[in-house]
């Protein structure tokens, strides 16, 4: 038997989940080992050996694939815990990084941009006396004005050395336009210092914008030896057991990419975690027929939301992480802190939630592992949504004596209430600002949350869905079955992923009124071409052949003159005008769905800043099979407990029931909770939930529900 895996390590827990050939799946939760996050991976592939009766070695021998999501990265930038890294760059721009970019000055923006006197630069990643400038010039032309002084570039490579970086970026000015220069630098800094990590902007990030690129450039360099040991170690230890297999990371843009090329990418891995949620959701909604999905993964660190528009998953080319500006496209997802461990505090007379968490060491309260400040799994322990006796499928006992004591302590007696109404406050202002995020998501973006269909996820969403889902006003509320994990199952089953761009300025003039009169298709063809075959001879290895490769190519569209810039996908094959004229007809019409009616100026005419091209490949994996009907509508629920719900504010008597039991066109009527070994599904009062064949768990309101059934009756009759 063949194996498949998919692993991500969060904050708090590390998930894996394990598929055969027949399409049977094993879900395994365990702590994630900051020190060393290897470790908690390999317990769960013994875990997993030890559930299906083969000793660690068999089991491992016989894994096919191993696809790994991680926020090593993102933690790594954020905790500033990179390398002491240099920077080289063109004369006369050395403070690019240290300026950054003014991304706009008006009304609306956060108080740091139009009230630029309290704007606070981020912790630099490279400090002023490790940036040196050379000699040298190339015009947007590409054409040399300034040749490289390369005795000066060496000079600059050994005094970087001196001062005892681990690594080194190259950005110069244009050097996306003709690298000639970068690539003079390369070679003498492979000459001068072998073993320096390097990364030189016209590889990394070849577009237009100084500071982006360069910033990009400095972030791949400042994480890059990090994740090189990270993934070096993981590797080592699953080959010290016999892995032979294909060994894949979650890149951050849509898709895994081979573990020898995620070495030198690390920037491309700052959203690798949630990216892999994400995936599979569009893998789900795929097959079950909602072209419209809003993403929501609540871990124990972050409530992370991204959205899936007519089947594909939102990616953005440019982002900010840790207000750096940064140009590698990226699953678009957004998070604030609000996870299971996110702890609650007082200030000044009010309740506060986050983003601080406990995090997996030492934990919420319940956990019992030393933790002092309460948090959101405290509170869902002391309201009754959580079984303390039932975490984890029951393999780790909680301690609600001392999450009621420290909620108790911290937030009730500071705030002059009960035990209770204190920990229903925790839940309800984390359950808004959640809602709150769903609504940025969708309604700040063009779109309408009644079109959208919810995905929650992660070992605490499904708990709290139920609240912040309707709260948001979504139509229904789907739970995978693979929740607790579901970006684990992402990084299993995600086809490989390369993704190339091009800077390329082409533009109509002013009042046009046909594009293609002043776009050359010839010059599209051209740009196209180039990439694809760049990407194709990327993608070709021993199990990727050239009739698995499929491209999507987008082209980057702005009006004249303006910031906003929109990205839109063009047609497979030989490009014609009237295709031309489609795609700025598309950009015009997605420009004021997403900026409002009217916004668009076509008067200004219309620039091209850039194309872009992803090709996929599809790894070994297996699908989730079908559960068997055994034709059982009413599910029997185990027990029943009294449950705090804020609709009623007080407890309910709940049934709860065990996945164990569910079968498929099974209905749940609320307030019930259906327990499973890594989360909890919380069924409001006024909601019910049916199970579908591959006991995923649907939520809609009773009213939905009856009307849903009202036009099923009606279309009867009218037959």
């Amino acid at each position: 038997m063949k194996y498949f895996i998919g692993t991500d390590t969060g904050g708090t827990f590390t998930d894996t989940i394990v598929m055969d050939e027949k399409g049977q799946l094993r879900m395994y939760k365990t702590h994630t080992t900051p020190h060393d996050r290897s470790i908690g991976i390999m317990k769960a592939i013994s875990l997993a050996a030890q559930d299906l009766g083969l000793t660690e070695k068999t089991f491992v021998e016989n894994i096919n694939y191993f696809g790994h999501g991680t926020t090593a990265a993102t933690n790594a930038f954020i905790e500033r815990k990179g390398v002491r890294t240099g920077l080289i760059t063109t004369e006369g721009f050395g403070d690019t990084l240290l300026i950054q970019r003014a991304m706009g000055q008006s009304a609306g923006l956060e108080d740091q941009i139009t009230h630029y006197s309290i704007r606070k630069l981020p912790e630099p990643i490279v400090t002023k006396q490790l940036i040196v400038e050379v000699p040298e010039r190339i015009d947007y032309k590409g054409s040399v004005i300034v040749h490289l002084d390369e005795a000066k570039a060496r000079e600059a490579v050994r005094s970087l050395v001196e001062q005892g970086v681990e690594a080194i970026a190259v950005s110069l000015l244009w050097s996306f336009a003709n690298p000639v220069h970068e690539q003079l630098i390369k070679k003498i800094v492979k000459e001068e210092a072998p073993n320096i990590f390097l990364s030189i902007s016209s590889e990394t990030a070849p577009v237009l914008g100084e500071y982006e690129r360069t910033a990009t450039t400095a972030i791949n360099a400042y994480l890059g030896p990090s994740i090189d040991s990270y993934v070096t170690n993981l590797e080592e230890k699953l080959k010290a057991k016999g892995f032979r297999g294909i060994f894949t990371i979650m890149n951050s843009n849509g898709g895994v990419i081979p573990a020898d090329e995620a070495r030198e990418a690390a920037v491309s891995l700052l959203t690798s975690g949630p990216a892999g949620g994400v995936l599979a959701s569009a893998q789900l909604a795929n097959q079950l027929g909602y072209p419209n999905v809003i993403t929501s993964d609540m871990g124990g660190t972050s409530f992370d939301v991204g959205l899936i528009i007519d089947g594909k998953p939102v990616v953005s080319t440019s982002s900010e992480v840790e207000s750096f500006h940064i140009v590698q496209p990226m699953v678009k997802v957004t998070a604030i802190g609000a996870g299971g461990g996110s702890i609650a505090y007082v200030e000044n007379g009010y309740l506060y939630v986050g983003p601080q968490s406990a995090g997996s060491v030492p934990g919420p309260v319940c956990y019992d592992q030393g933790g002092s400040e309460p948090t959101i799994t405290d509170a869902d322990v002391v309201l009754g949504i959580i079984d303390p006796d039932h975490f984890l499928g029951g393999k780790m006992k909680l301690n609600k004596q001392k999450a009621e004591e420290a909620i108790r302590k911290k937030i009730a007696e500071p705030l002059g209430m009960t035990v209770i109404e204190a920990a229903a406050g925790i839940r309800a202002i984390s359950d808004n600002r959640m809602a709150d995020l769903l609504r940025q998501a969708t309604i700040s973006q063009g779109h309408d949350p009644r079109e959208f269909v919810l995905f929650a996820y992660g070992g605490a969403g499904p708990a709290h869905s139920y609240s912040f889902g309707a709260e948001s006003g979504v139509k229904s509320i789907v739970v995978p079955y693979t929740a607790t994990v579901h970006s684990a199952y992402g990084t299993g089953t995600s086809d490989i992923l390369r993704s190339f761009y091009i800077s390329k300025r082409m533009q109509t003039p002013a009042m046009f009124q046909v594009a293609s009169d002043h776009l050359s298709t010839a010059e599209f063809n051209e740009v196209i071409q180039g990439l694809e075959e760049t990407c194709e001879t990327a993608l070709l290895n021993e199990f990727v052949t050239k009739e698995n490769i499929h491209f999507s190519r987008l082209v980057d569209l702005r009006y004249r003159g303006q910031f906003n810039q929109v990205s839109i996908e063009i047609h497979g094959g030989t490009l014609t005008a009237d295709h031309i004229d489609d795609l700025i007809a598309r950009f015009e019409q997605k420009y004021e769905d997403q900026y409002g009616q009217g916004t668009g100026y076509r008067e200004a005419g219309i620039e091209i800043t850039g194309f872009r091209v992803h090709g996929k490949s599809p790894v070994p994996k297996a699908t989730i099979a079908k559960s068997i009907n055994q034709s059982i509508r009413n599910a029997t629920p185990r027990s029943e407990r009294k449950v705090y719900f804020h609709e009623v504010n007080d407890f309910v008597t709940t049934y709860i029931y065990n996945e164990e039991d569910l079968q498929p066109d099974m209905e749940i009527k609320g307030p019930s909770i259906i327990e499973h070994p890594g989360t909890t599904i919380v069924i409001g009062p006024k909601q019910t939930a049916t199970i579908d064949e591959y006991l995923n768990t649907i939520i809609v309101s009773e009213a939905d529900r009856l009307q849903k059934e009202q036009v099923q009756k009606e279309g009867e009759i009218a037959r």
